[in-house]
């Protein structure tokens, strides 16, 4: 069989997969906190027809001859540079300017995820959470030591507070800090937000829901750390981080990667034709 056969159908294999991640990466260019994949590929195996040999002085070197069998992807990484961040006015709202992740926990199933989408609510609990109900962490007592679940209610409030005083409104600033005004005049902070990076964040595993699992595959840099210090960025109250598609580059992605493929496509059909006449020459 002709060897260009089976680089043609690599071909299309592989521009079809290549296919499928910009398809993705347009679907989710709404996607809050989203982050584009991009395809990388790597020939396959060559063929050594002839081996190199060196030179002498009364010879010269002789080059390899190989054929390659095609093309295989190499990888599917996903781009983790910023994305536009958009202002919401819904304090639960969070977006993170800079690099680092939310860590949020699945109490259900115990188990953390990172996220970049910080489109999070109060449950009838107080409880940060997700849409889907894992709890944002952080630092959930008023002294800023103890990690855990994200709440905002009136546990540690200030003993010179009024103890029937209530909560009129709460705030998150650009450190994480959650503040708390309570009805008599008084405030403090509540907990703190933290945030985490990793070492390799293409190690990361997107879950759906804008959650990535892996967490320890991904060599987290320290534990989670307040946000504006060790390389983090800083927390954006009232605010989204949106998709990072290039919808210019993805469209110019669609058409040479169907031009691609079009072309392997060819190398079939030409390949056919070639075997074709091969049969015919016994009539």
């Amino acid at each position: 069989m002709l060897r260009s056969l089976n680089s043609g159908i690599s071909g299309l294999q592989n521009f079809q997969q290549e296919m499928d991640v910009i398809g993705n990466n347009i679907a989710n260019v709404n996607t809050t906190g989203f982050k584009a994949g991009r395809v990388e590929f790597a020939d396959s195996f060559n063929e050594t027809l002839r081996i190199s040999s060196s030179g002498t002085s009364g010879s010269s070197s002789t080059p390899a001859m190989q054929i390659g069998s095609g093309v295989g992807t190499a990888s599917i990484k996903n781009l983790f540079t910023q994305g536009a961040v958009s202002s919401t006015g819904n304090q639960t709202d969070l977006a993170v300017s800079g690099d680092g992740f939310f860590m949020v926990r699945d109490t259900l199933e115990n188990r953390d995820f990172a996220t970049r989408s910080g489109d999070f609510r109060l449950d009838g609990n107080g409880y940060l959470i997700t849409n889907q109900g894992q709890r944002v962490q952080g630092f959930s007592d008023t002294g800023l030591a103890t990690r855990g679940d994200i709440q905002i209610d009136l546990a540690g409030m200030p003993a010179t507070s009024d103890p029937a005083a209530s909560i009129v409104s709460y705030t998150i600033n650009g450190e994480g800090k959650v503040n708390i005004n309570l009805s008599d005049g008084t405030a403090f902070v509540r907990g703190q937000v933290l945030l985490q990076n990793f070492r390799d964040p293409q190690a990361l595993v997107k879950e759906g829901n804008n959650l990535y699992s892996g967490v320890a595959s991904a060599g987290p840099l320290s534990a989670t750390a307040s946000p504006g210090t060790n390389g983090l960025g800083k927390i954006q109250s009232g605010a989204l981080e949106l998709s990072n598609v290039d919808l210019a580059n993805e469209f110019t992605s669609l058409i040479t990667t169907q031009r691609a493929f079009q072309a392997n496509a060819k190398i079939i059909t030409t390949s056919d034709e070639m075997l074709q006449e091969l049969v015919n020459l016994k009539r």
